[in-house]
């Protein structure tokens, strides 16, 4: 009997260490360096904002968190990357709004924008800004719609790629006229920029990030910004101002874990992107770049869930209506 208590005494001590095990790792959290996947080049507005997150939170969780580039459709391949990665804090996506749009552009995703990922927390949030040639007739952002309506696809648009923000919002654009231009895609938005102040492009809607210094300088021509606020150093009214408040938007940013992530290894890694939006050099690497960073209350992994549930809910008939789909 003793043979027999101390056997089952054993085993049960020892499925009760198996279980504490995942628990008493993740008290270390962590332990090892973070990376963090991000799904477009090295340099653009998404890897510059996101090199920035992981040195503070580097400063935060006392490990370095790398970034790495995993590009291709549009993000998904990074995004698939990480739905199946293991859950334990140590690989994370960052995205932007494309995330929330992929959910309905690509219509046999191999995971759930939703329910494949842990929100943890935005990070940035950019206005976006309707330009157009900077000898385009329009004077206003009425006008400038009018125009839209009246000739349609006799106007070009120019865009970086299906599920891009400029895209986007370019789709918000036609929709609100209830008409559609002719597209052209270029590789990124520097080269539409350069066709847009060439004259041989007609519209563009692209983050304030890209498009600041040639509105400041007058080589292109603004109308409006897409944000509820209006962006300093740019003398131009909001959409909403402008009676238009349906081109509302703006290009997020934030980061995900795997779903089945820890809940409190997901709340540490939430805080210490919470730390890092603190941190003064970012602070004004973001000024710089024309993007504010989120707030406590937005940078937090509950306000992020709903906030994406919510974007995909927005983006869903916008996209069907322009019948456009990547697959």
């Amino acid at each position: 009997m003793l043979n027999r208590r101390t056997l089952f005494g054993g085993a049960a001590a020892l499925a009760t260490t198996r279980l504490a095990a995942p628990a008493l790792a993740q008290q270390g959290f962590p332990s090892r360096p973070v990376s963090i996947v991000v799904p477009f080049a090295a340099g653009g507005p998404t890897d510059v904002i996101n090199r920035l997150v992981a040195e503070g939170m580097t400063k935060d969780l006392g490990q370095p968190v790398v970034v790495e580039n995993v590009t291709g459709a549009g993000g998904t391949i990074a995004a698939q990357r990480i739905a199946q990665s293991r859950p334990d804090g140590y690989t994370l996506l960052a995205h932007h709004i494309g995330h929330a749009s992929t959910a309905t552009l690509y219509r046999r995703l191999p995971y759930s924008v939703t329910e494949s990922f842990a929100p943890l927390g935005l990070v940035s949030d950019a206005a976006m800004t309707i330009v157009t040639r900077p000898d385009f007739p329009a004077t206003d952002l009425a006008s400038l719609m009018a125009k839209i309506r009246a000739e349609g696809d006799k106007l070009n648009l120019a865009n970086s790629g299906l599920g891009a923000a400029n895209h986007l919002c370019g789709m918000l654009l036609q929709h609100a006229a209830g008409t559609a231009m002719t597209p052209v895609v270029f590789r990124g938005s520097a080269p539409a920029i350069t066709e847009v102040m060439a004259s041989r492009i007609d519209v563009f809607c692209d983050q304030a990030t890209n498009t600041f210094a040639f509105l400041r300088d007058g080589r292109i021509k603004g109308y409006a910004v897409t944000t509820e606020g209006r962006v300093p150093g740019l003398d131009l009214p909001t959409t909403r101002e402008a009676g238009l408040p349906s081109i509302d938007m703006s290009t997020w940013h934030g980061l995900y874990a795997p779903a089945a992530t820890p809940v409190e290894v997901q709340e540490r890694l939430s805080a210490a992107i919470r730390a890092a939006l603190k941190e003064a050099r970012l602070k004004e690497r973001f000024a710089e770049m024309v993007t504010e960073p989120a707030t406590d209350a937005k940078a937090t992994r509950d306000f992020h869930a709903r906030f994406l549930a919510a974007e995909v809910v927005r983006w869903r008939p916008i996209i069907q209506a322009a019948n456009v789909y990547a697959d």
